[in-house]
């Protein structure tokens, strides 16, 4: 068995891994580059292989990050077998079409500016007619069923409990008269993931591939997590404001909905009911069309939902419908929430505040004191999410700089990754422990962290994979066979923008201080110089950024 790293090396999309063995090569998802703007462009780059020469591909989620570059796959004529749980097909039915509705907006307007500075014009990375026609060839399976490829290759998917239809896959590879078997995880599930089950343990393995998004970090208690955000809540509609959470629209956005039916769960003491009927008294709205279609498809699959839920349902209440819950699905309606004065909670896509109707609502809110962005899932490096959690004071939202005035905060036990505690329970849960372990999916400094409490605690060789590298697996051996060339992406360049808009923000707070400074004191020969120096520095800055 031979596995070669394309994606989700040292970084926490582009999932992607190249499998040979048996004879065959197949894929382990195939995801889309998310977050600043120079790791997205790597997703126009060609594949490191012939999608034509694949046999199959293995899909563990529906997440962009894990299947979004399925379209371009296709159009580059792969047509075999895409294997993945059912509920992660109907999804994909959903999401991928939408992404490819994003790219054809997206590139229209990057076209815009392209023809102004006299550039080329692109075509877009796929259109949603492209990726509506990929999902021919998806081919649903269940949880728990060996599915043979061949003689030589059977596969098994298991739940992750990160999403709907996520799956922790085995393969069993024969080769030589020899049988080896490597897991790769996908994304691993909080174990207290509202509505879903937690994520299976696997008994044994040779070879692991796993992730590592939380790999240094422990996630805060479900009840804690509910307190905070009944708290912030209140305390927002105490002060007339609103609450926007940026959200993914599938998967956190059904387990809030969960989460806000589920406070109605009164306790005895008055300062909660308090905060609760405040809570109450205000509309939820479910503003993004992806996140609606998709909380249809969680109502059809809840025979997923963990066995809970499942009674609570049987019981007659749907753990998705509450009184005051609404659902904007046109652009109108969407527009209609900003102008409102009335307090009320916007759930919007996209989760990283990149895309989508989210950026409308930021550019509403971000500004007013009285108003709170609540985040609940991971911020990539460079989007304009992680800005906005590292204490951005202004941002740039459609070209306009806004003043970041709105309370600002992060719950980040709703993630839907497994925390270090969690990864730490998945390894050891193997009954037969793999003898090696490949730390994927995490930034580079959580893989660290991973990686040195496993060797620590269980003497397990743990592997960090680059881009590109090659490794030969057999006789539970491993060995690196070719080295990845360097990415394009260059970590220390999406840090230092991230300085510099930092820096930025800083000089125009110095600016207006010292402006002020100024006013009072027309003849200070040395502000005017200082002042002089700035702002020759912040366009500098400006024209880098630009």
């Amino acid at each position: 068995m031979k596995i070669t790293f394309l994606g989700a090396t040292k970084t926490v999309t582009g999932s992607n891994f190249l499998v040979e063995a048996a004879g065959k090569k197949f894929l382990v998802d195939c995801g889309m580059y998310q977050g600043n703007t120079e790791l997205e462009e790597e997703n126009n780059d060609p594949f490191l292989f012939d999608p034509k020469e694949l046999d199959f591909m293995l899909l563990t989620h529906a997440h962009i990050d894990h299947s979004g570059r399925i379209p371009k796959l296709y159009n580059e004529g792969f047509r075999k077998p895409i294997y993945a749980h059912k509920a992660t097909c109907d999804l994909c039915s959903l999401m991928l079409p939408d992404s490819g509705h994003i790219q054809e907006m997206e590139n229209e307007w990057k076209n815009r500016k392209r023809v102004r500075k006299g550039e080329k014009e692109r075509e877009p990375l796929y259109t949603a007619e492209d990726a509506a026609r990929c999902l021919e060839v998806f081919v649903p399976v269940k949880y728990d069923e060996i599915i043979d490829i061949d003689e030589n290759i059977h596969v098994r998917f298991n739940d992750a409990g990160h999403m709907l239809g996520s799956s922790i896959i085995e393969v069993w590879a024969k080769e030589n008269g020899r049988e080896e078997k490597a897991v790769f995880t996908g994304d691993i599930g909080n174990n207290d993931i509202p509505l879903l089950d937690s994520p299976t343990m696997i008994e044994d393995t040779d070879y692991l591939v796993m992730e590592s998004t939380y790999g240094s970090r422990l996630h805060i208690k479900n009840d804690q997590k509910a307190e905070m955000f009944l708290d912030i809540v209140s305390e927002t509609i105490d002060n007339g404001g609103t609450v926007v959470i940026p959200s993914f629209a599938v998967g956190r956005t059904q387990e809030i909905l969960y989460e806000l039916n589920k406070i109605k769960e009164k306790r005895d003491d008055e300062e909660f009911i308090r905060k609760y009927r405040t809570l109450m008294k205000v509309p939820v709205y479910v503003d993004s069309p992806l996140a609606i279609s998709a909380t249809e498809v969680f109502k059809e699959n809840m025979d997923l939902f963990e066995e809970e839920v499942q009674k609570e349902i049987q019981s007659g209440d749907n753990p998705l419908e509450f009184p005051g819950l609404k659902f904007t699905v046109t652009a109108d309606e969407s527009k209609a929430l900003n102008e409102d004065t009335k307090p009320c909670i916007i759930i919007s896509a996209s989760g990283m505040c990149e895309v989508g109707r989210i950026k409308h609502h930021l550019k509403h809110h971000l500004w007013k004191p009285n108003s709170t962005i609540l985040f609940v899932g991971y911020q990539a490096p460079g989007t304009l999410g992680n800005s906005i959690v590292n204490g951005a004071k202004k941002v740039k939202i459609f070209g306009e700089e806004i003043a970041v005035n709105a309370r600002v905060e992060y719950i980040e036990g709703y993630s839907g990754h497994a925390d270090q505690q969690w990864l730490m329970n998945f390894i050891y849960s193997f009954e037969k422990k793999p003898k090696h372990i490949f730390l994927v999916h995490g930034e580079e400094n959580s893989q660290e962290v991973l990686r040195d409490k496993i060797l620590e605690e269980t003497k397990i060789d743990v592997i960090i994979p680059d881009y590109g590298d090659v490794y030969n697996l057999a006789n539970e051996e491993v060995q690196l066979v070719e080295k990845g060339k360097p990415r394009k992406h260059n970590k220390l360049k999406v840090e230092v923008l991230e300085r510099l808009n930092k820096l930025k923000s800083e000089i125009n707070d110095m600016d207006i201080m010292i402006r002020e400074d100024m006013n009072k004191d027309l003849n200070d020969e040395d502000t005017f110089r200082i002042n002089e120096k700035i702002k020759d520095l912040e366009k500098q800055i400006v024209d880098i950024l630009s």
